[in-house]
């Protein structure tokens, strides 16, 4: 039997009748937590990012992972293809590497929150004759903001940006969602651009070494210190866990595009977790990969905000980190050695097959993802 889950759920009135409907998901009750010594744990990266997240994932209290469920996942999911990612960078900006180093990296610094927060209308555009939503959407106003001669990569610019030009660079269905928010990050930006680096991202990346982590020098790193909105950390149970969700994301999209023309080399990019959204925790649960408490099954579906570094909120990001990197293992375990994949991989697998997906997921306001 097919059907609209939403417009099931505005059809269920009481609590029994949501218990008939979500007969096929399992909840798992988390009245206890994990012991140290029952809990797999993914091949070490190398990356900060993992190596913060053990204390969240052995106290959970509305989120679980289940291996059993990776493995069976894994067992099919080792045989698809798994490509590097298409459109990493788009618009044929590839043939100007600088360019598009300068492209991904302004567009990532607001890739954040395409959905309205009370509509939940997905933010939308035309752009060279195709209708664009969400982050591609983004992506097309800015481009269609370099077709129109402003200089929109340019940090200088960025650190006067103003509210016309933000009006007028993302006109599309509606204003876009943290229209405020996402002009102060321009602002914040292109000041550290223009004071540091001459205006440009590229300048950035090529003034250190070209890791992810390199004992505080890497691209992660120096990004999460020198531009306050990429440093995405959370304290949970006193434990600062580390995300770095857009941190890592841009250099991916910039290493997933350019690597192939030889442009732009990567030492490390096997230390890349996956990206830590709304999206991909969707994926995970709709597999069963994931389980929620009621509670927390409840907060979503009825689209009732989750606090930016509460428990919940914290405990969805970790699982899906750590969820994703057991099952890069386990595909691994089952592909040829010259076919194995990282972890960016199945997060753009799952991102892809899930990203217009109209099951409801965490609602969250936050800049960091």
């Amino acid at each position: 039997m097919t059907f609209s889950r939403r417009k099931a759920l505005q059809r269920i009135a009481s609590l029994s009748a949501f218990g008939v409907a979500r007969k096929n998901f399992v909840f798992a009750e988390l009245t206890t937590q994990t012991p140290s010594d029952l809990l797999h744990w993914p091949r070490p990266l190398g990356s900060p990012v993992t190596e913060s997240l053990r204390p969240v994932i052995e106290k959970s209290r509305d989120v679980r992972t289940h291996y059993e469920k990776i493995v069976e996942m894994a067992a099919w999911m080792a045989y698809e293809e798994l490509p590097m990612p298409n459109l990493a960078v788009p618009y044929g900006l590839e043939k100007t590497p600088d360019v598009a180093m300068d492209f991904v990296m302004v567009g990532n610094s607001i890739d954040t929150a395409f959905t309205d927060f009370k509509t939940h209308i997905k933010f939308q555009t035309d752009y060279a004759g195709v209708h664009l939503s969400d982050s591609a959407a983004m992506f097309g106003c800015l481009k269609r903001a370099m077709d129109g001669g402003i200089p929109i990569l340019d940090g200088k610019f960025l650190a006067r940006i103003t509210r016309r030009d933000m009006d007028k660079i993302f006109a599309g269905n509606m204003e876009i969602p943290m229209l405020e928010e996402k002009m102060m990050l321009l602002r914040e930006t292109g000041a550290v651009l223009a004071t540091k680096y001459g205006g440009r991202f590229y300048n950035f990346i090529r003034s250190g070494p070209l890791r992810l982590y390199d004992h505080g020098t890497g691209l992660v790193e120096r990004l999460a210190s020198e531009f306050p909105r990429y440093n995405d950390v959370s304290v949970y149970d006193g434990h600062i866990v580390k995300f770095y969700k857009l941190t890592q994301l841009g250099f991916w999209q910039i290493y997933s595009g350019l690597s192939s023309t030889g442009t732009f080399r990567l030492e490390d990019p096997q230390k890349m977790t996956a990206f830590a959204d709304y999206i991909v925790p969707v994926a995970l649960r709709l597999m069963g990969i994931t389980s929620y408490s009621p509670a927390l099954e409840q907060t979503i579906d009825a689209y009732r905000p989750i606090q930016r570094d509460s428990p919940q909120e914290i405990e969805i990001r970790a699982h899906c980190l750590y969820a994703t990197a057991l099952l890069t293992d386990e595909i691994n375990k089952l592909r040829p050695r010259g076919q194995q994949v990282i972890i960016p991989q199945i997060d753009a697998r799952l991102w892809t097959h899930y990203h217009t997906t109209f099951w409801p997921h965490h609602l969250t306001r936050t800049i960091m993802y």
